[in-house]
Order: C-alpha cells, then structure tokens, then sequence
C-alpha cells in the first residue's frame, strides 16, 4: 500500500499572481507564511484577480527577507516593495467581505496601474490575526484568513489530477489536456492517494502540523487560464460541470484550516486522520 507524501509546497505572496514553490514553509494559523498578505485592489476598493485580469498569471511575485516583495514582469523592470508602516487602514472588499488592509508605497501603484493598463493599488494585510475571519458557516471561533480566496489553505492531489485530466481526454476539448496543476492554484499537492479520496477527508496530517477539511474548493474561471500564456479555454471547467458538481459548484481540492502552527516539508507523510 503507498504511502500518501507532500509532493510540493506553493506560496503566491500576491494574490492572483505568480509565486514559488519552497522545499518547506511555516504553517501559521491563517495560511502559509506569507501567502496571500498581498493584493491589488481596482479604485472602488474590490479585489482584482485573474478573473478580469488574466495577465495577472504572468507577472511574479517573490518572497523579501524583511516580509516585503519584488515584483516582475517581461518588459518591465522589477521593483522591490516594502511592507508599509503601520499607519491609517483603507477598506477593501474582498468578494464583497470588507478587509481592512494597509496601503503600499505610492510606487507599487503605478507599476501594477502600468502593467495592468487600468488605475489599480497594492494594499498589505498587516495583521491577519484579526483583519478577516474564516466565512462563519464553515469556521470555528477565532479562525482568520490571509486574502486567499476563503480559508488558509487549498490541498490538490496528483491522482485525482490525473483522473481529471483523463476525463478531459474523452470530452470535447480533449487537445486543452492534459493540464498542469498550476491551473488550480493550491498550497499543498499530496502524492500516493486514490483518485477523489479528498472528497472524504475531514482531518489529516502533513508531517508535524493537522488540519481540519472546512469544504470542498469551487472552482471558477481562472482555471481556465493558461498560467503561463495568460490564454483562456474551456477546460477544466466543462469537464468538472459534466463530473464534478455540488449543487451549482464545480469542485476539486479541498479547503483547510490548521489546527496548530508548524513547518511542512516536501516529502512529509501525509496522514489521513478522518
């Protein structure tokens, strides 16, 4: 019988952006150590993702020893931002939740106002300890979240991946497969699992840190996005509609919450625990 494994670690510090994939990294009570304490908002204060702006997915975003970021894209010089000082918060709206959020430098707003051809800025979420919490219906008290879509963490698995993209090879975009798993966009990708075995996960365990399993990811139109042409399609997003709904939502991965803090190291065994 295998033995389920960490097969990789992904932390975008900017939301909708590009990022990396460390060898390990801190679990903290609201994500990854820096995932996600980043994002651009449009001027009404609303987030801006790959949803209305594809390009996002070819412009990276890279970790800065004091918290800050560099920032780049092709045909456009990199710039290092700061972690702005504590000061005054602005609100910003998160898929319509209200998160106060910090304003960066000046700078960062015209090279991501530049890049995306559209008036845009980049706030900071300084203390994600208190700044927005967990959605209620599926947290328990004090759960709070980075600007990541709805919970801490998204945990994939290559097997169903691979079932996936099996099913898309039998549709009708059959020449848009097999995709990658970047198109999902997740934190954690376990290796050695059976295909859709997440759907019954309620706890498990990645090396020294646990997790409770809040809810199935539903998945949108980012996904359909090529993320390194920025080019959009039709899949995964017809074959999850055919095989992979619940009620209205497309689903694959699911959303977890820690239950303690840690580090998780690629290779760690993961633990199905519930």
């Amino acid at each position: 019988m295998s033995i389920a494994h960490l097969r990789s670690v992904h932390v975008h510090p900017v939301k909708a952006m590009r990022g990396y994939a460390p060898a390990e990294a801190e679990v903290q009570p609201w994500g990854l150590a820096g995932d996600r304490r980043w994002t651009v908002v449009d001027t009404s204060g609303k987030v801006v993702t790959q949803r209305r702006h594809p390009q996002m997915a070819l412009a990276s975003a890279e970790p800065l020893p004091d918290g800050g970021i560099r920032v780049s894209a092709s045909g456009r010089p990199a710039l290092s931002v700061e972690v702005p000082r504590p000061s005054s918060t602005i609100r910003v709206e998160v898929f319509e939740t209200p998160v106060e959020a910090v304003p960066a430098d000046p700078a960062a707003d015209t090279w991501f106002s530049e890049y995306l051809e559209t008036e845009v800025r980049l706030v900071h979420m300084d203390e994600p300890a208190r700044r927005r919490p967990v959605a209620p219906a599926y947290a328990l008290p004090g759960e709070t979240v980075s600007f990541a879509d709805g919970f801490p963490l998204l945990v994939t698995t290559t097997a169903s991946l691979d079932a996936l993209n099996s099913l898309i090879a039998q549709g009708d975009h059959a020449d848009e497969g097999p995709l990658p798993m970047n198109r999902f966009r997740p934190n954690v990708v376990v290796d050695g699992t059976a295909p859709w075995a997440e759907d019954g996960w309620t706890r498990l365990s990645i090396g020294e840190v646990t997790f409770r399993v809040a809810r199935s990811c539903g998945r949108c139109v980012v996904t359909t996005t090529d993320q390194a042409t920025a080019e959009r399609g039709k899949e995964p997003l017809r074959t999850l509609a055919r095989h992979r709904k619940d009620g209205s939502r497309l689903i694959f991965g699911q959303n977890l919450v820690p239950e303690h803090t840690g580090t998780i190291r690629v290779g760690d065994e993961v633990t199905i625990l519930g």
